[in-house]
């Protein structure tokens, strides 16, 4: 696990990572980013240049993939320094990823940055293993790493928790956890009493939305569906909000902003996301269920529009008793972001969108 860590963190600075494995040592860096000194100039120097990439970015530029995760090869010394969002360049070949190049794109994603990774056999073994002996170039087991990878978010630590009233709800405690890779953080907003609450504690699962949540934005109804979650909590007798570090449906707030700028070009919500190599939705609700385990709760009344909430609960072992629908305004700025969840990610928002257009 350590070693991941510090392997994300590297790409996120830019730096170089050598992935080992059966399938042969690879040099990896992710395509954005400026990348110079030593090690870019060692980067640069390998040979069988290739970049791994999604199918969702792909079929945005109209590419059939052979797998969900695809690498292509570049032509030699070919190494694209950056690509519009939904560009592909010019290659000899598509083939499905190794194990080592799914890694790569692995630490991407759980680093939020954009899933698309540069990577190079080194040029020669007897210049990289100094680098990594010295502590210079980070070297990872692929197979280590796919397994700590997979586990990542299935365990949570409560860290700290204080009472914070609310305007809505006044009495409220927080309660912080982190992941065992300490990258993310959640937030377990107890309103109420737990003694007093409900057999089937009311419960929302709410995704971070800095520019919905804090700056009010009018592109999106999450502010809203936050407080008016809050109150309905209280309402029903306490109960539990997660607030859940999944900024932009778990792609971050760099690749949200890339995702919004798409969308003033008249790409909607989703087809954005694919330009930019993310699926329709990259959450992932095992620290929600974490949670909710360590809170000792079993049984919830789930406050949602989202049919993948209350499937991942439910596949998860938790009995969801009812569910119980939480709306935001309809304006005209974020409609066409409502009609695109109900229609494309089968949201349940049929009811408020018809309610409006017969206003």
């Amino acid at each position: 696990m350590y070693q991941l860590e510090r392997a994300i963190f590297d790409l996120r600075r830019g730096v170089p990572v050598l992935i080992t494995g059966a399938d042969g040592d690879r040099l990896v860096r992710p395509l954005e980013g400026h990348h110079e000194g030593e090690l870019a100039t060692l980067f640069e120097r390998g040979a069988q240049p290739r970049l791994v990439v999604t199918q969702h970015r792909l079929a945005a530029a109209g590419y059939q993939a052979p797998s969900d995760i695809v690498t292509l090869l570049l032509s030699a010394q070919a190494l694209p320094e950056t690509l519009a969002e939904g560009e592909v360049p010019p290659h000899e070949a598509m083939l499905p990823a190794t194990s080592a190049e799914r890694v790569a794109l692995g630490m991407l994603r759980r680093g939020q940055l954009m899933p698309a990774a540069l990577m190079v056999t080194p040029a020669a073994e007897d210049e990289v293993q100094p680098m990594v002996a010295a502590g210079t170039l980070l070297a990872l087991d692929a197979g280590e790493a796919e397994l700590a990878l997979a586990n990542l978010g299935r365990a949570v630590t409560r860290i700290s928790e204080a009472r914070v009233p609310l305007a809505d709800a006044e009495v409220t405690r927080f309660i912080l956890f982190r992941e065992a890779d300490g990258m993310r953080e959640h937030l377990a907003v107890i309103i109420g009493d737990p003694h007093a609450w409900p057999a089937a504690v009311p419960i929302r699962l709410h995704s971070a939305c800095l520019t919905g949540d804090l700056f009010a934005s009018l592109l999106c109804d999450c502010g809203e569906q936050l407080r008016n979650a809050v109150r309905d909590i209280h309402a029903l007798g306490g109960g539990v909000l997660l607030y859940l570090d999944q900024e932009g449906r778990d792609i971050g707030m760099a690749n949200k902003l890339r995702a919004i700028g798409l969308q003033e070009a008249g790409l909607d919500t989703l087809d954005a996301d694919a330009c930019l190599g993310f699926g329709h939705d990259e959450r992932c609700y095992a620290p929600a269920v974490a949670m909710l385990e360590n809170l000792d709760i079993q049984r919830v009344q789930l406050l949602t529009n989202n049919p993948r909430k209350l499937a991942a609960l439910t596949e998860a072992g938790i009995e969801v008793a009812k569910r119980q629908a939480v709306y935001g305004r309809v304006t005209e700025q974020n409609r066409a972001y409502l009609t695109t969840k109900a229609g494309r990610s089968g949201h349940w928002l049929e009811s408020i969108l018809d309610q409006d257009d017969s206003a």
